[in-house]
């Protein structure tokens, strides 16, 4: 079978999939949709049965496994909660550490997210990717199985850290920066179409021992426009403070609404501070809007960062990654940069942090 970066797929393999929604058991869905992918871009993917090849696609798992994985959903257990619902950690029989997600059964959109997950994790492999090992689906039940994540989100590193807890160094926050941007890179250059994530955010971003990035929560993806397409119309959704001002105004997205996602990120990495912190007084709530006048006036650029990083730092490299989000902050969507332009520029930063400054600056200023 081809790799994904081989294959495109049909826009509505994955949009609006609640319409096509049928007593068939989720499985047959992912199997018969990958094969039909498959076949559509000469990727071989039948096998004369009608399904796919099955070595490529999520496991399925039955719920009397999972609760013996968690021990019953466990309370101690629970690692997470968010819209989806809650996430577990568990162990499987074969001693696989996972992280189990059991989707609130109030959820409004649970089921189409659930399903979208699936087919685009089945499709999408990244080393920047989290990995959906499997799903279950039991009555009314609907759980993802993922990789377990040791270091659990950027959000856990990032502010309200426990008095032993050690915050990022500058180092580091620009390795999660490059890895995010990475895994957008992939979605928006590689996958064909593109693919729009449209919740990236601190909480989705999952990171191993040695903080490597793994993008989560795909469940709100959408395949990006193509041809003489300029955007995607669809109802707006995410989350509040990383939605880029044109989307949450027209419900147009497109490939830049995930940029201005990101400098939200890079803001929260440089400032150890939430995209939205209601604890705060009315004007500093809302990270970007704070961050604006500083944004505007090179002279204050270092007001912004993080004081928990005491100085360990270079000044050059905060300015530079201070000019980056700068521009995926820009209110015009146009003049924000593309991803590729956004990950060599991190890229020059991350390799600077590690060795001494080339007599070469980065051309940080000259995005296309």
């Amino acid at each position: 079978m081809s790799c994904f970066s081989c294959v495109s797929f049909k826009r509505d393999d994955v949009m609006e999939y609640d319409e096509e929604i049928t007593p068939r058991s989720i499985e047959d869905q992912v199997y018969a949709k990958l094969n039909a992918t498959m076949k559509d871009n000469g990727g071989g993917g039948g096998n004369g049965s009608g399904g796919g090849e099955k070595s490529n696609v999520a496991r399925s798992f039955t719920l009397k496994e999972l609760a013996a994985a968690t021990q019953n959903f466990k309370d101690a257990n629970m690692i997470g909660e968010g819209g989806f619902g809650c996430v577990y950690k568990g162990r499987l029989d074969s001693g696989m550490a996972v992280a189990v997600k059991q989707l609130n059964l109030d959820g409004l959109q649970g089921h189409q997210e659930f399903i979208v997950e699936v087919l685009m994790l089945s499709l999408l492999h990244h080393q920047n990717l989290v990995n959906l090992i499997g799903y279950c689906t039991h009555a009314q039940q609907r759980l993802l199985v993922y990789e377990l994540l040791p270091r659990g989100s950027l959000e856990n590193h990032l502010y309200d850290l426990e008095p032993d807890q050690e915050p990022l160094s500058w180092s580091t926050r620009l390795k999660v920066a490059l890895g995010t941007a990475r895994g957008l890179e992939y979605l928006h250059c590689t996958a064909n179409p593109p693919v729009i994530y449209r919740d990236l955010k601190s909480s989705n971003i999952l990171l191993d021992s040695e903080f490597n990035v793994k993008l989560s929560d795909f469940g709100l993806a959408k395949l990006g426009p193509v041809g003489d397409n300029t955007h995607v119309s669809t109802r707006v959704m995410g989350t509040y403070g990383y939605c880029a001002p044109e989307y949450a105004m027209s419900g147009k997205l497109t490939l830049k609404s995930d940029i201005y996602s990101f400098g939200v990120v890079l803001l929260e990495l440089i400032t150890g501070r939430k995209a939205m912190d209601f604890n705060k007084k009315p004007g500093d709530q809302n990270l970007v809007v704070w961050s604006r006048p500083f944004l505007k006036d090179r002279k204050r650029f270092m007001e912004l960062v993080d004081p928990l990083l005491e100085g360990q730092y270079s000044a050059k490299s905060v300015q530079h990654a201070i000019v980056i989000t700068s521009m995926c902050l820009q209110e015009q969507a146009s003049n924000r940069p593309a991803i590729t332009d956004v990950v060599n520029a991190l890229d020059y930063l991350a390799e600077q942090a590690h060795r001494s400054p080339s007599p070469r600056p980065p051309s940080l200023t000259q995005f296309q």
